[in-house]
């Protein structure tokens, strides 16, 4: 009492009475939210439980360890890769433009990879043309006796087809009419590009084609002759001989897209391609492929057809 009078008199603060008598035996305490009770949790769990249900009905905090025990770890969040495919693009994505990685495969198989693309044409005033592409034709380099590069002769003409895959091959017929061709592996192999399924822009496709076909006395032209031939998709696209040599992994009026996805099996069909003239064995070869069933394609092989259908 008289030190804390003394204190009082001093202005300093009054020390903290000890309690009356010795302190009780045993070990000293805890105090609460540090540590305590944590051996009594994990021996007696139903406790542990009971405490953290009064310390929430209290409005309490949590300690660390409790919340721990409450909710499991969660595993951490994963970090989204490149999306990227040997096609620099995502197969399940359409709408994405397909690489020189795609173009880089023989032709028999690069004939086939092109059914079901969007081939995408942009024209001058930024109108763009998209038609599935539903036929092609492989031409497999100097050995094959249709092909523009036969015996492996190279002229200013087909010098396309020896540069590197994905090039454009375009030539003239009957000194009016344009054929589209993309080169592939191999020196002198390219892929002809026969019919479309019109998709996007057809009021421009059928202006570029003429609203009147040849000799049809005013018929106009339907949608699905609009592309149904070589000829036909490069008028209905605008593409001519501007296009030779152009890279169709690279340029800003061409290009491809991925689209459906790519059919198989009976839902494509092999049959000898059309009118190479005069090439031997290689007449008949089943080099153009074709979606069966599909009203967009350019000539229908009934025999192939008929053979698909009694192998299945």
């Amino acid at each position: 009492m008289r030190a804390r009078g003394a204190a009082r008199a001093r202005g300093e603060p009054a020390p903290e009475a000890a309690p009356d008598g010795p302190p009780p035996p045993g070990p000293a305490r805890r105090p609460e939210g540090a540590g305590a009770g944590r051996g009594a949790s994990r021996l007696f769990p139903k406790t542990g439980q009971k405490r953290q249900q009064r310390r929430a009905e209290a409005g309490e905090p949590r300690s660390p360890a409790d919340t721990l025990r409450a909710s499991p770890p969660r595993a951490p969040p994963r970090t989204p890769g490149l999306r990227r495919s040997v096609y620099f693009s995502s197969p399940q994505e359409p709408g994405v433009r397909l690489g020189t990685e795609f173009f880089n495969q023989p032709a028999v198989p690069l004939a086939r990879a092109f059914l079901g693309q969007v081939l995408v044409r942009r024209l001058a005033d930024g109108t763009e043309l998209r038609g599935r592409i539903v036929e092609t034709e492989a031409y497999v380099g100097p050995e094959d006796e249709a092909a523009h590069s036969r015996g492996g002769r190279q002229t200013p003409r087909n010098r396309s087809m020896f540069m590197k895959a994905g090039t454009l091959y375009v030539y003239i017929i009957y000194g009016m009419y344009f054929c589209m061709n993309v080169s592939s592996q191999g020196d002198g192999s390219c892929v002809l590009l026969r019919a479309l399924e019109p998709l996007e822009g057809l009021e421009s496709m059928r202006q570029l084609r003429g609203t009147r076909r040849k000799g049809a006395a005013g018929r106009p032209i339907k949608d699905r002759e609009l592309c149904n031939g070589p000829s036909k998709l490069c008028q209905a696209l605008a593409i001519d001989k501007s296009f030779d040599q152009r890279d169709l992994a690279q340029d800003g009026a061409l290009w491809l897209e991925h689209g459906s996805p790519q059919p198989s099996g009976p839902a494509v069909v092999a049959a000898a391609r059309v009118g190479i003239g005069q090439a031997g064995e290689w007449t008949k070869k089943p080099l153009r492929f074709y979606i069966r069933g599909c009203p967009w394609v350019s000539v229908v092989d009934k025999v192939a057809e008929q053979d698909i259908q009694a192998r299945t």
